[in-house]
This record gives C-alpha cells, structure tokens and sequence, in this order.
C-alpha cells in the first residue's frame, strides 16, 4: 500500500458483551485506503488497587451501571479527532497521542478501555498495510517462540464464589509437552479425566468464569491440588514431568488487617511468614513451578520473603502488586520482591507500554506471563502479542469456553505458520 493509505480516517466504537455477559468495547479503525481492523477489550474481577481505570457509565438503569457509552463517547469523539491523518504504522507516536489526551496518571479522564481499544486495533491496522500476520507485524523484531500455556483447571476465590477454594486459580503447565500443539492435549485429556474425577466423587462439574471446575472440595485449596495430580494420572501423565502444577492464589482477596484469611479451606488465619510456611509445604508434596500473587499486593514485605525462601525452587509471579506497570515492576526488581511479572494490556491501557513492561523484566531475566482477564471476549490479540514479544509464558484458563479456547487455538494456527521457525521450551528449568 502507498504510505497514504496507512493513515487513519476515521475510528469508531461498539458496546459489546464479555464473556461474564457485561458490557466492553470493540473499536474499528478505517484508513484512507478503506481497509479496517478491529479490536475488543476485556475485563478482570480481580483487580490491583493501582490497575489503569476501566471508565463505565455509572447508569443504574443500563447494565446496572456497567455500560460504556462514555467510553464510546470519548473513541468516537476526542480520540477519533485526535488520531484522524496519522500514520497507524507509528505505535509508539500513536499510544503517546492516546497517554498525553488523557492527561491523568491512570487513564482515567477517558478510561484504559477506550484507549486500549484503539491501541490494539491500530496495531491491527498496521498489520494489514504491512501484510504480515499481527505476530510478526508487532515488534521490530519478532520472536517464533510460543508460550508455555498455563491452563485454569479449577477455580475458587472471586472467580467462582460458590466453590470451597480460596485460592483463584489451579492451573496446569504442560511443561514437557514437545510443542505448543501438544501442551494444548497433554492438558485437554487431564482436563477430561478431571471432571470424570468429579463425577465419580458425586461433584457438580460447573465451570468459573475462566472455564475451570469449581467444587466444593473436602479438604479446600490443598485438595484442589491433589485432584490435579491424581487426573495427571488418570490421563497418563506423569506429574512434574509432563505436566506441572501451576497457582493463582490471588491473596489481595481474601487479605485483611495484616493477615490471610483462609475462610474456605478450615478458617486458616495466617500471617506473611506462615504463607510462605504453607507453599513451601505444598512444594515438599506437589509438583508446583509458579505461584502468582502468593501475597497480598500491599504485602512488600511478604513477596521479598517468598522470593527469598522460595525463589532459587519455583517461579513467584506479581500481579495486582505490578499492575503491568513499568515504574511499580523496577521497584519489584530493586527490592527482590518477585522473579516474574504477570503481563495484562488492559492494567496498563496500551500496546506500547506493554510491551516496555515485557522488555524490562527480560532485560533483567524475570519470567513474563502474558495474560486473559476473567471477563473476555473471543479477541484473540493476545495470542500475536505473547508471540511477537517472546512472553515464553501465557494463560488464558481452561480448555474450555471459547473465549479462552479462541487465544489456544489462535496460537496452533500461529505454530502452524511458523512451521520449523516455531519454538517451543520449558522455561521452568
């Protein structure tokens, strides 16, 4: 294309429904030449105090409040004015010109969602004058490496209020799995012989909002991991080899006055210390390689002593203490408090920063889990982006529900694309 059909002519925005069945927004950028891409963002339940804010309406008559007219207001209004004539080829001058018309620190003026939108589906754009797939399109210089997939198995916390577990997550890493293509088996079969499990033990086989399994275990958060070993098993795989253990316990959630309150699991009141006590436990039984938000976002002090007792054996992830935020994620590395950061585009609010917040953790050899929301929609960006920037890691829940299975099945075409330039390792060794 001649370079004055990358410009942008016009952009415009929808309100869609996540897979929670609330309100987000979908922008489509058209450019001079005609051609158009789209992109939806997502929305998480589990949220760091120091996330990007998500604009809503506020309207209790509408989505009891949810609904995002404002932020199609604003794409459709200041943004789209702002963006018409430039160059969608440019991401960098095009996230500056989204950060300097908000104006605030967290996006709050126009909302993340509003600019993240736009962001994602310029750098779609921008793919297409290329023509190149996103995944190659992305980055100066894209990688071929393919994430190693962390599966949500089973759910708890605010992902699946009715479940007897108060950790969130209890994901599978299919960590000797000789391909990406294989990892998504190795964990559909285990997945299955899971909920035969389930069956045969007479629990309901309902699913959270990420796809995983959400029971009411006897024996809580600890049991959770017990059944995952034994539906490794079952499936014919041989636990810390093929398939690994990976956790989500989401400690903001269940955090109060200076303790952690395991309300599900024999209302276990722990401190910091005791936390660590009890992973470390669990690293004595279970084949566990990661554990993401083992503390509280607030509890520096608790992630430092984590990192310490337990950094050199597993991997120890920041979430909703990083928030995707490269000023909050070079605190972690000056303090030790982590060896990992979780990656989520919409914490941060556009394609640019999130991929400044990958290279600082690669930079310094931290782990980069490139990550879904619990509200998702079936966009499938995510999958190019982990790619693009070599994450080397991603979860995006169970292999079921088909806004998660949309990013799995995304990656397999990408494998597929790749051919013999595809990579894929264990990053757990």
């Amino acid at each position: 294309m001649p370079a004055s059909d990358a410009l942008i002519s016009s952009i415009r925005a929808q309100e869609i429904l996540d897979s929670r069945g609330t309100p987000t927004v979908k922008a489509t950028i058209t450019l001079q030449s005609g051609a158009r891409a789209s992109a939806a963002v997502p929305s998480g339940a589990s949220t760091g105090s120091n996330d990007a804010v998500e604009l809503r309406d506020g309207d209790p008559k509408r989505y009891f409040g949810k609904g995002v007219r404002k932020v199609i207001a604003h794409i459709e209004g200041e943004i789209a004015e702002a963006l018409k004539g430039r160059d969608v080829c440019d991401q960098a001058a095009i996230d500056a010109a989204l950060i300097a018309l908000d104006g605030t620190p967290n996006k709050a003026r126009l909302g993340a969602n509003a600019l993240l939108a736009v962001s994602m589906a310029a750098a779609r754009a921008a793919a297409l004058v290329r023509g190149e797939p996103l995944h190659r399109s992305l980055c100066e210089k894209p990688s071929n490496l393919l994430p190693m997939p962390m599966f949500n198995v089973l759910n708890g916390g605010l992902h699946a209020p009715g479940s007897s577990l108060d950790f969130q997550e209890f994901m599978l890493v299919p960590m000797g799995a000789p391909s990406f293509s294989e990892a998504v088996r190795y964990a559909a079969e285990t997945y299955h012989a899971i909920k035969e499990l389930l069956i045969s033990q007479g629990h309901s086989t309902a699913v959270g909002d990420e796809g995983g399994f959400a029971p009411k275990l006897m024996g809580g958060n600890q049991a959770a991991c017990e059944l995952m070993v034994r539906g490794m098993e079952r499936a014919g795989y041989r636990p810390g080899e093929d398939i690994a253990i990976a956790l989500d316990p989401a400690s903001t959630s269940f955090y109060k006055n200076g303790r952690y309150h395991l309300s599900r699991s024999g209302n276990q009141v722990l401190d910091s210390q005791e936390m660590v006590e009890l992973y470390q436990g669990w690293l004595n039984v279970f084949p566990i390689v990661s554990i993401e938000d083992g503390h509280a976002e607030d509890d520096w002090a608790g992630f430092a002593a984590m990192t310490r007792q337990l950094g050199g054996q597993i991997q120890i992830v920041g979430d909703d203490n990083f928030v995707t935020n490269t000023r909050i994620i070079q605190r972690g590395i000056d303090e030790g408090t982590a060896n990992a950061s979780l990656i989520k585009l919409n914490q941060i609010g556009t394609v640019s920063e999130t991929i400044a917040a990958v290279r600082l953790c690669q930079k310094v050899d931290w782990g980069t889990v490139m990550s879904h929301r619990s509200g998702e929609t079936e966009d499938a960006f995510l999958s190019d982006f982990a790619v693009a920037v070599g994450a080397g890691q991603m979860k995006s829940g169970a292999t079921a529900r088909s806004e998660r299975l949309a990013k799995y099945n995304r990656l397999m075409e990408i494998e597929a694309e790749l051919g013999d330039r595809a990579e894929f390792v264990n990053p757990y060794r």
